[in-house]
């Protein structure tokens, strides 16, 4: 089981977890049960059936388990605005409790290769002092890092590093994703981030104009990632 966080909001983080879980049925021997989770989101849509966010819709695309949306998604707002302010407004509390309340534990542990997205960055507000960290904290999960290549990264990527590792959690392995296609000495700042982080580059995707998943995942290396902590 991992945790996906990103180096900030609009970096790739569910292209890249929706390739995790298609590389992970592909490379990793004996996984046949995938599993992706967006425990909060905005900006979801109204439906007939509820509220329906593309990043969570994304994740159940690529994952093997059969589990109904408010399972995957649990805590679902419509405005596109931080998830603690559209929580505030809906009256709906978000803490770390809340939110490890409603995952679905055993489907969690059935899967081969689970994955829980966060949103936005590392220190993402819960509400009343409360921050995302602490939901990864009590799941005991190391951590994947989406690096958004653009001008900026390697700040945010090293910052984001140091805020994991003070929190006590691990990185397992780091992706970089080429989000702007025209980002100036592309190579000069990869090879910097490979010098400066401290776990394995898990692949590079190139900027793709469909951001399709699959081919995403033909660019990961599974077999990189360090084991989980538990």
């Amino acid at each position: 089981m991992y945790f996906v966080t990103g180096t900030d909001t609009d970096c790739g983080k569910t292209l890249v977890s929706a390739a995790l879980l298609t590389a992970a049925a592909e490379q990793l021997p004996g996984c046949t049960k995938t599993l992706g989770i967006k425990p909060v989101a905005s900006g979801c849509r109204p439906t007939d059936s509820g509220l329906r966010n593309p990043d969570a819709e994304l994740l159940m695309a690529h994952a093997s388990s059969d589990l109904p949306y408010h399972r995957v998604n649990p805590l679902a707002f419509e405005p596109a605005i931080a998830p603690h302010i559209a929580a505030a407004r809906s009256g709906v509390d978000i803490s770390p409790e809340t939110i490890l309340a409603l995952l679905d534990r055993d489907a969690m542990d059935a899967a081969d290769f689970c994955l829980l997205e966060g949103a936005g960055g590392w220190r993402l507000p819960l509400g009343q002092g409360r921050f995302m960290p602490e939901l990864v904290q009590a799941l005991e999960v190391p951590v994947i890092l989406v690096v958004g290549m653009k001008l900026g990264c390697l700040n945010h990527a090293m910052l984001t590093q140091e805020a994991i590792k003070a929190d006590g959690l691990r990185i397992a392995g780091w992706v970089a994703n080429r989000v702007d296609a025209h980002m100036a000495c592309f190579e000069e700042n990869l090879q910097t981030l490979r010098e400066v982080m401290d776990s394995p580059c898990l692949g590079v995707i190139p900027h793709l104009a469909d951001a399709d998943p699959k081919a995403a995942a033909a660019c990961l290396d599974l077999s990189l990632l360090k084991q989980p902590l538990k």
